[in-house]
């Protein structure tokens, strides 16, 4: 008869105990949310006060640390952020996203070697976080050191080929290593994923810079070229491409002006890739591009890139021209892009 009790009892507290985790549970998780909406209402004050509550409770509550870090950096107090970092990957020290966050908030305070080791260590635990390389790639273009810088976009833009940031921080970093090629096909690749912003403005302006690199105009007929030898094939064959795309050509617009050049940069995309060594160019742009330009979708696509510019009038000449927009849609859903 004792040992009935006992097992009663042991199995009641089992039952209590259970309900009162389980409870405990979804309190924290809805103080959680709470808490995130509070932040994302600006409340930030409350929003710690709910996280605090959260921790008081149950210390080890993950989750709790990245939203108060997460938090404070939302206030600018990125340097109180940091000790929860550090606790969360204490309990968890597999969180791609405590790395991400503490690699952020380093570079941020400047501190860009710290934020460069926290990437890369998160990046050893979880390769598959898209923005841990995202993140890299940014700190390593802000302190010039642009082929990390590129490699680390490419691991990016792998992960994820529809963030344009990605194929906006690979167009930036290839830029500056004289890439023109590469950064061309980058820009126009961030135009088709982002076509009216500030920042699509910013991308024709390096689109238009690198078409008319090397070249001078001194009237229609007079065209010179001057490109340092020393820079590759690739190069050196752009501007002799772009000067013979008008060649007998009047009374262009400036949208015509474009397309008709870049095709003509398009067709030899796998020349002024020049990436003999790292095939991600050549794979991933040069070939896309060459096939753009062979499909007839020219005018629709440099309708549609140069729309921070010329928004009126291409917005009408898409309404004139609403098959040519349609075969647009239709090749870009159907042609796949390789790495």
């Amino acid at each position: 008869m004792k040992t009935f009790h006992k097992l009663l009892l042991i199995l009641f507290c089992l039952f209590f105990c259970s309900s009162a985790f389980s409870q405990t549970d979804i309190d924290k998780k809805a103080l959680l949310k709470q808490g995130v909406a509070l932040n994302d209402s600006g409340k930030y004050d409350e929003a710690l006060a709910k996280y605090s509550q959260i921790i008081k409770a149950d210390p080890y509550y993950e989750n709790a640390y990245y939203e108060t870090a997460y938090t404070l950096s939302a206030q600018g107090k990125e340097k109180d952020a940091i000790p929860f970092l550090v606790k969360l990957l204490a309990l968890n020290p597999n969180s791609a996203e405590g790395f991400d966050m503490l690699g952020n908030i380093y570079d941020d305070l400047g501190q860009s070697d710290k934020a460069i080791e926290y990437y890369l260590q998160g990046i050893k635990v979880d390769s598959g976080y898209q923005r841990l390389h995202f993140n890299l790639a940014i700190t390593y273009y802000r302190i010039k050191k642009y082929p990390e810088s590129e490699e680390a976009a490419i691991h990016a833009i792998k992960l994820d080929p529809k963030h344009a940031s990605s194929q906006r921080i690979y167009a930036m970093a290839t830029y500056k290593e004289k890439k023109r090629g590469c950064s061309l096909m980058a820009w126009c690749s961030f135009l088709l994923l982002e076509p009216q912003s500030k920042r699509s403005s910013e991308a024709m302006a390096y689109v238009k810079n690198i078409i008319n690199y090397g070249i001078t105009r001194k009237d229609e007929k007079s065209i010179n070229i001057s490109v340092n030898p020393d820079e590759g094939a690739g190069n050196l064959m752009m501007p002799m491409a772009v000067s013979t795309a008008l060649d007998g050509k009047k009374n262009l617009s400036a949208v015509d002006s474009v397309q008709l050049q870049l095709k003509s940069l398009f067709e030899i995309g796998s020349t002024i890739a020049d990436d003999k060594v790292k095939p991600f160019a050549n794979n991933y742009y040069a070939s896309y591009f060459e096939n753009l330009a062979k499909s007839g979708n020219m005018p629709a696509f440099a309708r549609y890139i140069t729309l921070s510019l010329y928004k009126e009038e291409n917005l009408a000449w898409f309404k004139d021209h609403d098959k040519e927009l349609k075969d647009f849609q239709k090749w870009l859903s159907e042609t796949k892009r390789d790495f």
